[in-house]
């Protein structure tokens, strides 16, 4: 039976807290310290916004709980996107001096061999969207603890633990996989499970994120942190507290199916919390759609049929106008705007005056990212 552990926490108990989720997970049955344990961040935007990325208080947990059980072997990660830049965005999210603090390496994805991989399992529209499965050589044979946060998102309902694999197992192009973004989640986890010894996710809820993901949402506080070796599980435990069933999001219900991992809450060892708390648990999120996400939906759809123009859209120089128009909506029209308002509210809460108390750390001197094709 798949275990997920769940606990309340507080912005002064919230690293030690995440040490007793870990181990309530049993999270040493599922990683080893016998081999390499990689770190895959989430870096949804290079500017900071709350429930946006991994926070600081996340990364210090397991930093800490690793160091302490005398994990020698660990690397933090993360890749680049067509709008965010891992450099930046570990400076703004504050995840720098905590990683020189516990003397871990900070590792952007673009700059490490990426080798095709042969999966083993069939594979649903991985071959149909990219005629090939590249994969980080550092990753084979290797362990990855995933840092989702508790959000919602325009494009697969929910967020979590087979989501993140998005940015580690997919170079810069990977918005082509939105026509089908539950099967690629899917065929991922299928191939984390084949390359990994082991796949451990903390997930935080401490600052959950409503609304139009995986960016521009509401922050709710959630006060709430889960764990689990099982990354359907974790994120179905997830999709049911902010809301929704589990088993009605195609991602979660095709791993289920498939036998990837368990989607079926009710068949969940869920520890760390009572039973009764835990089914009155029900942030009632909302799903909506940043005016980005709905064109790109609308014209991915409209075009689907149309082989030229859909190729003239999203494979040759003319994307790079959704790129710009995309940047310039995130980053110079809502985040000025309606973003700093919520993360103005956001710091008068314990945890935004948590967040201060972080560093930020000098800004990383980095040899520019190597350039990804995204087309």
């Amino acid at each position: 039976m798949s275990i997920v552990s769940i606990s309340r926490t507080s912005p002064e108990t919230v690293v030690s807290d995440y040490q007793k989720l870990m181990n309530l997970a049993q999270y040493k049955k599922t990683v080893s310290p016998d081999v390499k344990t990689i770190l895959k961040l989430n870096l949804s935007w290079t500017l900071f916004y709350p429930s946006c990325s991994t926070p600081p208080w996340e990364l210090e947990g397991v930093l800490k709980t690793l160091q302490d059980d005398d994990f020698q072997d660990v690397v933090a990660v993360e890749n680049q996107t067509v709008v965010t830049h891992p450099w930046k965005g570990a400076y703004f999210n504050k995840w720098l001096p905590l990683l020189k603090k516990y003397q871990r390496e900070f590792q952007p994805l673009t700059d490490v061999e990426w080798t095709v991989y042969e999966p083993k399992s069939e594979m649903m529209v991985m071959d149909e969207i990219f005629g090939q499965v590249l994969v980080p050589e550092m990753f084979y044979g290797n362990n990855v603890i995933h840092f989702p946060t508790v959000k919602t998102h325009g494009h697969t309902t929910t967020t979590g633990s087979m989501k993140n694999a998005f940015g580690g197992l997919i170079p810069k192009y990977r918005h082509h996989a939105h026509k089908k973004i539950h099967e690629v989640l899917v065929d991922l986890l299928a191939i984390q499970q084949e390359i990994h010894p082991g796949i451990f996710t903390v997930m935080d809820g401490s600052v959950c994120g409503n609304g139009a993901g995986p960016r521009t949402m509401d922050p709710v506080i959630g006060n709430l942190i889960l764990a689990s070796g099982d990354s359907v599980a974790v994120d179905a435990l997830a999709a049911k507290i902010m809301g929704f069933d589990p088993l009605k999001i195609d991602y979660i219900k095709m791993a289920h199916d498939k036998g990837l991992g368990m989607g079926d809450v009710d068949q969940l060892e869920i520890v760390g919390m009572d039973e009764q708390e835990i089914k009155n648990l029900n942030l009632k999120f909302q799903v909506s759609k940043s005016p980005v996400i709905k064109w790109d939906q609308r014209l991915r759809k409209k075009t689907m049929n149309i082989k030229w123009l859909h190729h003239l859209l999203f494979n040759s120089p003319i994307f790079k106008t959704f790129i710009f128009a995309s940047g310039f909506y995130h980053d110079r029209l809502w985040y000025p705007t309606t973003g700093k308002k919520n993360i103005n509210e956001f710091k008068k809460t314990e945890w935004g005056h948590m967040f201060d108390e972080y560093e930020y750390g000098k800004f990383p001197e980095f040899k520019e990212v190597k350039e990804w094709n995204p087309y």
